[in-house]
């Protein structure tokens, strides 16, 4: 990868550099990574992480402005880590970084209020300027993500009435999938077992005559808002 440009402080030469932790469990990403973060003057990188649970306990006490993760990762993936960060350091930004387009990822992402989320073909120095806008309150989005967002999931959708026979068990799992939770954490929400949720999604794809979660969100929320 090439390195980034330098750019230009948003606060001025006077600030102290952006304190930052990279996530990847691809030693070649991750080595790519380092190279152009430490070659960005904006950008101290304080350590960088093949295991996201090894980048949770180094976040425990220490100042750390932004972490930069990859979204899959064998364990704890991003968005576990994503989610971990804001009930453990919600003072913590937290950027995104994935080779997959990946629309479920995207919503749980943003829903979870993540920082940012950009693939890894974005150029080096819209990472650098993403990591900065987190660390000033910004959010930012890959173009190709954001306009997948806006024709798919933003624009006004026609109002569509639920299937029948959707059961309240189910519809209690649909909400909570709605939210952007997995499979786990509504299991553990609704004190069921794991594979009960799974076989509630199944279902609630059969019903609505969906063959993916991101599509079955998309007309459940249809049905719910005109």
């Amino acid at each position: 990868m090439p390195t980034p440009d330098v750019l230009p402080s948003a606060g001025g030469a006077s600030d102290a550099p952006i304190r930052v932790v990279a996530v990847d469990n691809d030693v070649y990403v991750l080595h790519a990574l380092r190279t152009y973060l430490e070659s960005a003057p904006q950008i101290e990188l304080l350590r960088a992480f093949k295991s996201a649970t090894d980048a949770l306990a180094f976040l425990r006490g220490r100042n750390v402005d932004v972490v930069l993760t990859d979204v899959r990762m064998p364990g704890m993936d991003g968005l576990e880590l994503l989610s971990r960060i804001k009930q453990e350091s919600p003072e913590i930004a937290v950027v995104l970084l994935t080779g997959f387009d990946d629309d479920t990822a995207m919503l749980t992402a943003l829903t979870q209020h993540a920082n940012g989320f950009l693939y890894k073909t974005d150029e080096p120095n819209e990472v650098v300027r993403a990591i900065v806008a987190a660390h000033h309150g910004g959010t930012s989005i890959s173009p190709d993500a954001a306009s997948r967002l806006v024709a798919d999931h933003l624009r006004p959708v026609q109002r569509r009435r639920a299937p029948d026979g959707v059961t309240p068990a189910e519809q209690n799992v649909l909400g909570l999938l709605c939210e952007g939770m997995s499979n786990a954490e509504i299991a553990e929400k609704l004190f069921i077992a794991e594979s009960t949720v799974k076989r509630h999604v199944s279902s609630l794809m059969h019903k609505y005559g969906v063959d993916s979660r991101l599509r079955l969100v998309i007309e459940a929320t249809k049905a719910q808002h005109p």
